[in-house]
């Protein structure tokens, strides 16, 4: 088994609740992905806030989905 040392900030270390200096790849994967995915939602949030689509209904963002798939 190989090792890899990563170098985190302690603000960081807390902010993600890592309990062990020692991880499985695949956790420190999971934690990595997680933090991916909350970026790119709060990223979607702002640009829907942006441009006004936060305020659309599911059926409003429904019929915009079928008149694009209906004009492809």
């Amino acid at each position: 088994m190989k090792m890899l040392n990563v170098a985190i900030s302690d603000i960081e270390y807390d902010k993600f609740g890592i309990k062990s200096e020692i991880l499985a790849f695949s956790d420190f994967l999971d934690m990595v992905s997680k933090e991916l995915m909350r970026r790119n939602l709060d990223e979607c949030i702002e640009l829907a806030d942006r441009y006004g689509l936060s305020s659309m209904s599911m059926e409003e963002i429904t019929n915009e989905v079928n008149a694009v798939r209906n004009n492809a």
